[in-house]
């Protein structure tokens, strides 16, 4: 059942429409990078932007998906249900729907109930001039000056998709460091890159404590630490990024004696089974954003699958430090399994040493004959087995070059075993794959 758009937040309001606007906004930062195509022998004229058919491309897209999504769904005989859910006891269902609620039971329910933008105290949002990712994928206009709040994948996307477009951004991160949950070396290059490249503003360890809408947007920034006032802007709108939280609220748990925890998290075991105090509430699961694991799309599919495997009688369980990530802006950036700070915690906590290789575009071929030789591959792994414990890039195509690692993190793998598989020459998969061979000699010359 589906109380809204069929696909939820990836196909209306986050990757599906987010990507459409980034690969338009790609296309005009590439073309208007008169050295680059000087470089390759091309000469261009000037580049105009179609605010309007930007938002359509992405509004269409959407509409396409969604479309392809639900006739899937017909064709493989599912019932589409539309109405609000709400547990309603075991293996009982309520549906509010416009002509009324009706009640239908199952052998086994799962709830993927998503996540919706959170938006921290003292932030008012009036859907037009301060406003969270939902609005901002419509591109209804095109702010001279964007605050964004928040240096996460959706800030880093946004700013990207705005300054090739043309506005001037400002962004503002509460932790003392931009991109606090990147890898270091990763958030070192993109920052200089993406961030410093394109001469956005940035605060870091400064909150944005008031932020009043209208025209100007007035943002009250406050120090991290003390809370006290120190600047206030004004600008033209202001995006909040700060994050997602789960979408919980009045959904029925209280009726199998279910309590999410205090950020609204559902509790789940290691097979996504609902628990209460601990034990599994029988034929009640959970997946996607609402269990709080891995807020990514392709983690809440594999979370699905996972279930559905269970509850057939093949008990299947989701290994998290597998699933890779990426933000795509441009260049992207990817990575699977843990940073480099967190490896040598777990190391320090289990007794190994912790070893990393790194890898840089501007060597490889293909990166050289493109004339896109920004970033670096990183992997990070165990000295004493050479298990790969993580891989970071930061690059051209990083998001689909990431496969190859993440693969090899659910196998267990060693770089030893890694660098000797055969990559084609000359691709960006070389990368990764100097990158393995670093880290053999590292392990074996020891």
């Amino acid at each position: 059942m589906e109380a809204a758009e069929m696909g939820g937040t990836c196909v209306n309001r986050g990757c599906i429409p987010s990507k459409a606007l980034l690969a338009a906004a790609g296309r005009v930062r590439e073309l208007r990078q008169a050295s680059h195509w000087q470089a390759l022998g091309i000469q261009l004229g000037q580049v105009n932007v179609d605010r309007a058919g930007v938002a359509a491309h992405a509004a269409n897209l959407v509409q396409k998906i969604r479309s392809d999504l639900t006739n899937s769904l017909k064709r493989l005989g599912v019932d589409i249900l539309i109405g609000r859910g709400k547990i309603a006891g075991s293996q009982k269902v309520s549906i509010t729907t416009p002509t009324g609620e009706k009640i239908i039971t199952a052998k086994d329910i799962i709830i993927a109930t998503g996540s919706v933008p959170w938006v921290p105290p003292g932030i008012e949002v009036d859907g037009k001039t301060v406003y969270t990712s939902d609005d901002a994928i419509k591109l209804d206009w095109l702010p001279q000056w964007v605050a964004i709040i928040g240096s996460g994948y959706i800030g880093l996307e946004f700013a990207d998709i705005y300054t090739a477009l043309g506005s001037e951004v400002t962004m503002i991160e509460a932790l003392d460091q931009l991109m606090p949950t990147f890898d270091p070396d990763i958030a070192k290059q993109a920052q200089r890159i993406l961030i410093a490249g394109r001469d956005i503003e940035t605060y870091s360890g400064t909150l944005a404590k008031r932020v009043i809408p209208g025209s100007p947007v007035v943002i009250e920034l406050a120090d991290g630490k003390t809370q006290e006032v120190v600047d206030v802007l004004e600008v033209d709108a202001c995006l909040v990024a700060t994050g997602r939280i789960p979408a919980t609220q009045d959904i029925g748990l209280e009726s199998v004696g279910v309590s999410t925890d205090k950020r609204g998290f559902i509790p789940v075991n290691e097979y996504l089974a609902v628990t209460k105090k601990g034990k599994p509430v029988p034929h009640l699961w959970a997946i996607g954003d609402a269990t709080g694991k891995m807020m990514l799309a392709h983690a809440a599919s594999a979370q699905g699958i996972a279930v559905v495997e269970t509850i057939v009688g093949r008990p299947r369980q989701v290994d998290y430090r597998s699933i890779p990530a990426a933000a795509f802006t441009h260049p992207e950036m990817s990575f699977v399994g843990l940073t480099e700070p967190q490896a040598r915690e777990l190391g320090e906590k289990e007794g190994f040493e912790v070893q990393v290789a790194r890898t840089y575009f501007k060597g490889n071929s293909k990166a050289l004959a493109e004339t896109e030789t920004d970033g670096l591959a990183k992997v990070i792994f165990r000295a004493d087995t050479g298990e790969l414990l993580g891989a970071h890039i930061f690059g051209l195509h990083a998001a689909d070059l990431i496969q190859e690692a993440a693969n090899a993190i659910r196998d267990r793998q060693t770089v030893s075993h890694l660098a000797f598989n055969v990559h084609t020459h000359p691709t960006l998969s070389e990368v990764l794959d100097e990158a393995f061979k670093r880290a053999h000699e590292m392990v074996t010359h020891r």
